[in-house]
């Protein structure tokens, strides 16, 4: 099988480069895997186009080593879905790629998921896992994609927009935290970043109206019950009509495929792992302050008043998840028992739309694998989950 090395020599903290020539090539040459092609990314989008002209010289199945971070992939999965091949291969479809990782972004969320971290998740033989895997075992597991479609205005006679993503895709804070932090990557290139954009925007709130889709095997949309630590169906979804309907303010909105975690510590959808799903699904989880039984109204002060909790929830993703089971006391206290209603509402569906308010320009951003997109004015982004069957798609040996 051909393989091609891509690594991407600014991610993280740039160390792609030496740790491949000093670990990765020396174990693959010790088990007799040929590298066919080594190249280096130069400027965003370039991995997929690198990808595409291999692919247009070789025939059959190819393996990919992928010295990055999880944007890279991204942009790889993107172009690939967006190009017609030329060569041998123009009348056939792209084939199955299989991906060895390397982990060398910021916050590597898939490999993390794949290969849980232990305390020194920066060792040489923990960030060989997948690479291993490719040398001995060739297991490879089929990704499931999330595919966001940002429509225009129904008035407004234009292509909608599709974003491919194989983590997360998100609204509200988590994706202006990752449309800010941008701004401060030069100065604060580890995951810090992130936390100081979290902060800038801790008071916001974003309306929206949302609709959740039930995946086709389980029929209905399905809520975690923190009493019975277990997915039930949504009482407001039901065979004659499984959609569910939510209304905002809505402080926290994400979603993720393939992965219980963003960082290594953050396990922000921990039932992915725990709770594994049967079929394509977008782990949703999303916070909405009006369900808190101390605010009755959206203001300024409920806004400032309402930043500690979620912090708190914030927190607990750092705790081993443990934010999905905090409940409100009467008094709008966090607790951790009792039958008050969950703060997080974590939902498990086959897909979502959202619809922002016109009116709150920051409700109209969109992350996809941190790609930042901008719904228009009357428009609405609606995901959903697949994987792709047979030899089609992407894989990552595991």
């Amino acid at each position: 099988m051909p393989v091609i090395a891509i690594y991407n020599p600014v991610c993280g903290d740039g160390n792609a480069k030496p740790f491949l020539d000093q670990h990765v090539l020396p174990l693959l040459s010790q088990h007799g895997k040929i590298i066919d092609t080594l190249v280096a990314t130069e400027h965003a989008g370039h991995a997929g186009h690198l990808l595409v002209d291999f692919l247009e010289s070789r025939e059959g199945d190819i393996s990919v080593v992928l010295a990055s971070g999880d944007g890279t992939l991204h942009e790889i999965i993107n172009t690939l879905s967006s190009t017609t091949l030329k060569g041998p291969r123009a009348t056939s479809p792209i084939p199955r790629l299989h991906f060895a990782l390397v982990p060398c972004g910021t916050a590597n969320a898939l490999y993390s998921s794949l290969f849980p971290p232990p305390a020194e998740s920066d060792s040489v033989d923990y960030r060989l896992q997948s690479i291993r895997s490719f040398v001995e075992s060739s297991r490879t597991l089929p990704l499931t994609l999330a595919i966001a479609t940002l429509s225009s205005p129904p008035s407004v006679t234009k292509r909608p927009q599709v974003a491919i993503s194989s983590v997360v895709v998100s609204t509200a804070l988590h994706a202006t935290i990752l449309r800010d932090s941008e701004s401060l990557r030069k100065d604060i290139p580890g995951t810090e970043r992130f936390k100081v954009a979290a902060r800038n925007n801790s008071a916001k709130w974003y309306n929206s109206y949302v609709k959740l889709l039930p995946a086709p095997l389980a029929g209905r949309v399905q809520v975690y019950d923190p009493a019975h630590q277990a997915f039930v169906d949504h009482p407001e979804s039901d065979e004659a009509d499984p959609i569910v309907d939510l209304h905002g303010p809505f402080a926290y909105f994400l979603s993720t495929v393939n992965v219980d975690r963003l960082e290594p510590a953050f396990r922000v959808t921990p039932l992915a792992r725990t709770i594994p799903p049967v079929e394509a699904t977008c782990e949703l989880v999303l916070l909405r302050p009006l369900r808190d039984p101390s605010l009755s109204r959206d203001d300024p002060d409920a806004r400032k008043a309402f930043v500690p909790k979620l912090w708190e929830v914030l927190s607990g993703a750092y705790k081993d998840g443990a934010h999905i089971d905090l409940r409100y006391g009467a008094g709008g206290e966090i607790v951790t028992g009792g039958n008050g209603p969950a703060l997080i509402e974590y939902f498990r569906c086959g897909g979502w739309e959202w619809i922002p308010d016109d009116a709150d320009e920051d409700a109209h951003i969109l992350c996809s694998d941190g790609a930042i997109f901008y719904i228009e004015k009357g428009g609405r982004a609606v995901c959903s989950a697949a994987t792709p069957k047979d030899n089609a798609g992407f894989a990552v040996y595991a």
